[in-house]
């Protein structure tokens, strides 16, 4: 007998952490007397389920036990595997073979099929690992009536109701790695070094990783920049450098003054959002461009890299390792006290919980009147009294 069943999935990119929440959810639920499911590839996982085979043939099932997840917790990424399928919009040649007969329109709602699935499998509670996206969907299974807790994740901590969320220390720590490693290369010949880092809508990776010294300046979402403005800052820095080099950080989703976000191409993800990339690229062209009229008419050449995947790769760090178990066993708590519709979350610096609907009623951003020099793109540094851990 057992106090009831327990599905674990992760959505969206991964994040080193991933796998520690899972474990310490997974040992802590089969302690206090519960059946786990780990639910593979997401919400994808969940609208692939075949309902006429048995468990023990579902491609998009995984039972867990404590031996299964004893030794994943020091591993990035998910084992589970994610996807940012969202089963409110799913094209027609996305549908399931088997379901192809009844969903014939070119933009299909699969929820009916996502209740019965977790019914097939006899799930009593969810506990949805992911960002903005995939727990928009953890709110709407909630108002459908199934039971969710939820934990947030993403590099560029942006999930709205959390001070924190899983990924983000080891997104800081390998971006300021990464970019002093990319220090040598600048000196030694004297040059830009613009380095692109994630961040859609919120620059808290990029701010926070200048905040802590590894570039002078960085351009963020909130805020569109002034190429030339910039320029002649970047001459500024590199002037005063007795290296003779100056860094800069661009966020993914940071916009000329004017224009628009760079995307890749236009194909977009279940959840609307085409894959941003390239404005690294066009601010270095620009400040080479523009150089000669802040240096004495000489051109200064940039060398840039997209950090990318380097950043959300590998092991966690020791935060993330800590604060995925605190998560992991705060919802587990939740669970046990019967609660729902709720997110764990880290909220002046103390854990506790939010409705799960606050990941839809509003965009976490940087409050850019408080924390960033619009006339100097970079963090402000004026008063750290009263402020959490991760300042912003």
């Amino acid at each position: 007998m057992t106090k009831g069943t327990i599905g674990i999935l992760t959505g969206g990119g991964d994040v080193p952490g991933l796998n520690p929440a899972i474990r310490a959810a997974t040992i802590r639920a089969v302690k206090e007397g519960y059946k786990v499911i780990g639910i593979k590839n997401g919400w994808k996982g969940l609208i692939n389920i075949d309902r006429d085979k048995p468990l023990s043939e579902q491609k998009y099932v995984m039972p867990l036990d404590i031996s299964a997840v004893q030794a994943v917790g020091r591993r990035g990424g998910t084992f589970l595997h994610s996807a940012r399928t969202n089963p409110l919009h799913i094209k027609k040649n996305d549908v399931p073979f088997r379901l192809q007969s009844e969903y014939q329109l070119d933009d299909n709602d699969l929820t009916p099929e996502v209740v019965k699935n977790l019914d097939y499998l006899g799930i009593n509670y969810l506990i949805p690992i992911g960002g903005d996206d995939t727990l928009s969907y953890g709110a709407h299974l909630h108002k459908q009536g199934f039971k969710c807790v939820a934990i947030p994740k993403t590099m560029d901590n942006d999930v709205s109701g959390t001070e924190y969320c899983i990924g983000f220390s080891t997104c800081v720590t390998r971006t300021v790695h990464y970019t002093r490693q990319l220090r040598t290369c600048a000196g030694s010949h004297e040059r830009f070094l613009v380095v692109e880092v994630f961040g859609r809508y919120a620059g808290f990776s990029s701010l926070i990783p200048c905040l802590a010294g590894a570039a002078d300046r960085c351009v963020i979402p909130e805020h569109k920049f002034d190429i030339d403005r910039l320029t002649e800052l970047m001459v500024y820095d590199k002037r005063n450098n007795p290296s003779a080099y100056s860094v800069l950080f661009v966020s993914e989703g940071a916009m000329f003054e004017g224009g628009e976000m760079i995307f890749e191409n236009d194909e977009k993800d279940g959840f609307g959002h085409k894959k941003l990339g390239g404005i690294g690229d066009l601010v270095a062209l620009k400040l080479k461009e523009l150089s000669p009229k802040y240096n004495g008419g000489e051109k200064i050449s940039s060398i840039t890299q997209r950090l990318g995947y380097l950043v959300r790769s590998g092991d966690p760090d020791a935060i993330d390792s800590m604060v995925s178990m605190a998560f992991a066993n705060l919802a587990m708590s939740y669970i046990m006290e019967g609660k729902s519709g709720i997110m764990v979350c880290l909220r002046k610096g103390r854990y506790e919980s939010v409705p799960l609907d606050v990941v839809i009623s509003y965009k976490k951003l940087v409050d850019v009147s408080k924390f960033y020099d619009i006339n100097r793109y970079r963090p402000r540094y004026e008063n750290f009294e009263d402020k959490p851990m991760w300042i912003i």
